[in-house]
């Protein structure tokens, strides 16, 4: 009843966001009264440009504290293609009145040409100077060039900032310094739009692949899984070592250009990534991890080699139980739909939160020297209140949306609440589809007469039990991995606010913490998955399942360091394989390396886009596939351990477990014990 009651609050809470939320204020600029630059229907329709007054005045601390640019922000059309200044204008002006025109649409529309520098500046209708800019993201910032390797702007170092003084191009770009690094940001991801626009129909191909593939190793497991299972350890060696020939070939083709002595400490942090891939270290690095990989797998091939025979009868065991019920094959894209569901429906609530509310203006001052500095103020007013006379030069500007209402009040509840509720789902989701599919295989399991006596439709009736009967036992599990994650969540805000003022025993206990939340959520994950299918078994409540599912495991835990890490590993390099085979084709495809089957794309910027694109995807359906194999596998073990306690092979209570399987795993347990002895 809890669980719902938040899912309707959940979605109460949307409909509010709904009705008071304008994504527009997302997706266009404000001014400093709080209009949008470009909206249709508004007098700022064909101004889509913000422009700032002063950007110089972006360096103050006061940006920092309060995300604002301390000067004065409109609408414009377009950016300033010149240096002028606002007394050279009036210079101007006398001659052309045409000056004026131009130098206007950087004004606010009561501004005029004859005004006297001082009063200028109390009024704040024009900018004191204006100079050569270009728009990013709607907005106008420097128009930087380089000349002979000196930076400039309209082949200047130096200009008049309009009030008598003046500065040089590098406090213009450290005014911008923030901004620089956007607009390369910007370059790199019109950039790699470019590249997914020409590459997309390729990488869908690619994913089809991986997932044909995917399907091909479940059907060849129930066969032929011992020798698959080596095709999986030549196909991984053989990828890795292959990764580690081309980073060899690399690091040597660079020891012949002077540029690749560079390190990274100097070229420093860069947003155009390619540059990294011009480095020796950068290679060299690449073949270390790949090595020390490559040395790691085969010495666990080595020490594993036993328990690895073990998991090859659990597989193909796991293979007849999908066998018989193919319908979990297909179960992945039912969850990955209800995932996709909340994830939108989280971002969705999150946007319209974000721009709830009305405009809320509050006082900037850009010397930072103003006692009033953060109060709320009203524009229209504000150069005839006290704070204008006590604080000259501060400024009325736009801050953010709210409000003083309850719900513009509450509305950092709400987001806590938004990214609470969708941790629960999202863990829901997960738990529903592994009690659903473990009631499936334990349908299977405990059929004496195997296919005969299974019931039709296993997984739906399995999916419908976990829904009627389940809902809250799920739903509980479910918000203990959600509290620890929102737990982690909190400890890693705390630690990106507080980042400066830590040393380095804080530091040292907030990666003790962090390492210690981890383990201990991947262990209660591990105990809910079991909990699940002992609920999916006997019906019993989470509490009660997750006890007989900790006592189960505790008296087999031989069984279970036979079983359930070593075919984990086993199903991992299953997926290394689909993932490392579409990812060299991919290499070699948009590499023009294979020219002979199809021609890749030649007008590619980074070919590292669709490769990693299609590398993590074809992991993500490999996993998704082989998850319902690893999930098959584990229930099989805990029916076999239920099996095990509960019969005694007799005529009367007979194993339900395969012949071949109950030898194998009885002789696991019996040797260690013999050893022992």
């Amino acid at each position: 009843m809890i669980f719902l009651l938040c899912i309707v609050g959940y979605i109460v809470l949307g409909l509010v966001a709904w009705v008071h939320g304008d994504p527009r204020r997302a997706a266009y600029p404000t001014d400093s009264q709080g209009h949008f630059c470009g909206q249709k229907g508004t007098p700022n329709e064909n101004k889509t440009i913000l422009f700032y007054f002063n950007l110089l005045r972006c360096t103050s601390p006061s940006v920092l504290l309060n995300l604002q640019c301390p000067t004065t922000q409109i609408c414009v059309s377009k950016c300033p293609e010149k240096f002028l200044t606002y007394v050279e204008m009036q210079l101007l002006y006398t001659k052309d009145k045409s000056h004026w025109e131009d130098y206007r649409q950087f004004c606010k529309t009561t501004a005029k040409p004859v005004k006297s520098l001082t009063q200028l500046l109390l009024d704040d209708d024009c900018p004191t100077a204006i100079f050569p800019s270009k728009p990013f993201l709607q907005r106008c910032f420097p128009d930087f060039s380089t000349k002979n390797g000196t930076l400039t702007i309209g082949s200047k170092m130096v200009f008049q900032d309009g009030n008598g003084g003046t500065r040089s191009v590098i406090e213009l770009r450290d005014a911008a310094n923030g901004i620089n690094k956007l607009l390369d940001a910007k370059s790199l991801g019109l950039k790699v739009f470019e590249d997914y626009a020409t590459t997309w129909y390729w990488i869908l191909i690619g994913l089809t692949i991986a997932m044909v593939l995917s399907w091909i190793f479940l059907i060849l497991l129930r066969f032929i899984a011992g020798c698959l299972f080596w095709v999986f350890m030549i196909g991984v060696i053989g990828i890795i070592g292959y990764g580690i020939w081309h980073c060899y070939q690399q690091y040597t083709n660079l020891q012949a250009h002077p540029s690749s002595v560079l390190t990274i400490y100097d070229i420093g942090i860069q947003t155009n990534i390619s540059m990294y891939f011009e480095l020796q270290q950068t290679w060299f690095t690449f073949m270390i991890i790949l090595c020390i990989i490559e040395v790691i797998v085969i010495l666990m091939l080595i020490f594993l080699r036993n328990r690895i025979r073990v998991a090859i009868i659990l597989l193909k065991e796991g293979s007849k139980a999908i066998g018989y019920v193919p319908s979990t094959l297909v179960y992945p894209a039912l969850t990955f739909i209800l995932l996709s569901i909340c994830i939108c429906y989280w971002v969705v609530t999150a946007v319209f939160l974000a721009t709830s509310g009305v405009p809320v203006y509050k006082v900037i001052a850009p010397e930072g020297h103003c006692i009033h500095e953060n109060q709320t103020c009203d524009p229209e007013i504000f150069n005839t209140t006290e704070i204008a006379k006590a604080c000259p030069g501060a400024l009325c500007n736009f801050a953010f949306y709210g409000g003083k209402s309850l719900y513009h009040q509450y509305i950092p509840t709400f987001h806590v609440y938004n990214l609470f509720v969708f941790l629960w789902l999202i863990n829901f989701v997960v738990a529903l589809g592994q009690c659903a599919l473990a009631g499936a295989f334990a349908t299977y399991y405990w059929a004496m007469k195997k296919p005969d006596d299974i019931p039709r439709y296993p997984l739906f009736t399995a999916f419908g039990r976990a829904i009627r009967y389940h809902t809250g036992s799920l739903a509980f599990g479910s918000l203990i991995i959600a509290l620890f994650q929102m737990f982690k969540i909190v400890l890693e805000y705390l630690d990106h606010r507080l980042k400066r003022t830590q040393n380095t025993l804080s530091k040292f206990l907030q990666c003790c913490l962090r390492c210690c939340f981890w383990c201990l959520e991947n262990a209660i994950k591990f105990l809910n998955r079991n909990a699940y299918i002992m609920i999916a078994i006997y019906g019993r409540n989470f509490c009660r399942s997750a006890k007989d599912a900790f006592n189960l495991l505790m008296r087999n835990v031989l069984k279970v360091a036979v079983t359930d890490e070593v075919t984990y590993f086993v199903l991992f390099l299953g997926k290394i394989l689909v993932a490392g085979s579409i990812g060299v084709l991919a290499f070699l495809f948009f590499t023009q390396r294979l020219p002979v089957i199809a021609q890749g794309p030649a007008s590619l910027n980074y070919y590292w886009v669709p490769l990693l694109t299609v590398i993590l995807g074809s992991y993500l359906i490999a996993h998704g596939f082989f998850s319902v194999y690893a999930m098959c596998v584990e229930t099989i073990f805990i029916c076999f351990c239920e099996d095990l306690e509960r019969n005694d092979g007799s005529t009367e209570k007979p194993y339900f477990i395969t012949p071949n399987l109950h030898g194998i795993l009885i002789k696991k347990q019996l040797v260690p014990q013999k050893q022992k002895e």
